[in-house]
């Protein structure tokens, strides 16, 4: 019988992490949840914490531990705050499992914590590899880390690949990795019509439901990007083995060619769950809570090459691979300032990219060695992305 595992999620009033408590509380003989954090939404955390009853809940500020504590009352649940408190979660002897799905570069710490304390640690967290991947995928080695991508692409590639199959991928009879993308709610839309479009139009994804960010990153193919760089870090494939290809129906998540033609790929229901629970009860396989796929009711799958001139993201994506060193830091910090300010509308939807772009030119890549240079050339593109968005709102 499977041991009861302690299960920590970074990230739990997400949709990441409310999916996997829902795998989670299929099977609790298998998972334990041991630890929740939140950023914002305090009632949430709270209604989360009444049901799961865990040690450990993990708030960014100290009013809201006080608003926390205040509502649990009596409860046995330990109230921790700030980047401390995530990763002493993240890194606690009694942790057996970590899902680290904080987005964007405030999931860093806790997560390099996970990899460093040695943990199984479930990656829905993509910028931990894109802006320090060298560093975490050292972290990951040298402490015996088990890394499982919750990407729903990087998963399907995963099980598409041999055996813990990375380094050089020739060596495994692999020639290329092929990313999917739905290209988001804008692939058909004129370029010209991008200008105007709207944050709630940009965050109506046809096939997933996602946070907010996420979806602006997909409506501008920024999360494709980001993850051209994240397959590079998670199975050593070089910038010529990464390939995008547009699936508007998202029923093949990945794909792997290999030396022989041979190409096997992972197809499933659009339901973050199926990668969660994958992962979650790697190597075994567990119910999911998702449907069988009706491929008869599909009827057709189609595929397309991207349109780099209406999506320049993934270009800057290549870019920053190729260039290497702080340039994917440079690159998911000026998209982070980037997607708030169009979020917020201080910036017109195609300028997103437009900002990005100007920040890599202006910072240009540099060494990185450790954490500091993470962190400075992080620090470093924000401030020049909101110089770049104040400069473009006076043009308007």
């Amino acid at each position: 019988m499977t041991r009861q595992q302690n299960l920590t999620i970074l990230g739990a009033t997400g949709s990441i992490g409310l999916s996997t408590l829902d795998v989670a509380a299929r099977h609790p003989q298998r998972f334990r949840i041991f630890a929740l954090s939140a950023n914002e939404r305090i009632d949430a955390l709270s209604d989360l914490c009444m049901l799961h009853q865990p040690r450990y809940a993990v708030v960014a500020h100290g009013v809201q531990a006080d608003a926390l504590r205040a509502r649990l009352n009596s409860s046995t649940t330990e109230i921790l705050v700030g980047t401390q408190g995530l990763a002493q979660i993240a890194a606690h002897p009694e942790t057996d499992c970590v899902m680290a799905a904080i987005v964007g570069a405030a999931g860093l710490a806790p997560t390099l914590a996970a990899a460093r304390a040695g943990k199984k640690l479930l990656l829905a967290n993509k910028e931990a590899l894109v802006m320090a991947g060298p560093i975490f995928m050292q972290a990951v080695r040298a402490h015996g880390a088990t890394l499982l991508p919750i990407d729903s692409e990087h998963n399907a590639i995963f099980q598409c690949l041999p055996s813990f199959a990375c380094g050089n991928l020739v060596e495994h009879g692999v020639r290329r990795v092929l990313l999917t993308a739905s290209g988001g709610p804008f692939r058909d839309v004129p370029r010209e019509r991008l200008q105007d479009v709207t944050p709630d139009e940009a965050c109506a994804h046809p096939n997933w439901v996602m946070g907010r960010k996420i979806s602006v990153d997909s409506a501008t193919m920024m999360n494709k990007a980001l993850e051209i760089i994240e397959a590079h870090w998670l199975f050593g494939a070089t910038r010529e083995q990464i390939q995008v290809v547009v699936h508007p129906q998202s029923v093949v998540h990945s794909m792997v060619e290999y030396a022989d033609g041979s190409v096997i790929a992972q197809l499933g229901n659009p339901d973050m769950r199926t990668p969660i629970a994958h992962a979650l009860a790697y190597p075994d396989r567990v119910e999911a809570g998702v449907g069988s796929l009706d491929l008869a009711r599909i009827g057709t799958l189609d595929f397309a090459p991207p349109d780099l001139d209406r999506f320049p993201a993934l270009g800057l994506g290549y870019r920053a691979l190729a260039e290497g060193g702080t340039s994917p830091a440079t690159l998911n910090a000026a998209n982070e300032v980037a997607v708030t300010a169009f979020l917020e509308r201080r910036l017109p939807f195609l300028a997103i990219t437009a900002v990005i772009e100007a920040v890599m030119n202006a910072l240009g890549p540099r060494p990185l060695t450790a954490l500091d240079d993470v962190l400075g050339a992080d620090a470093a593109a924000r401030r020049q992305a909101e110089l770049q968005v104040d400069a473009m709102q006076v043009k308007a």
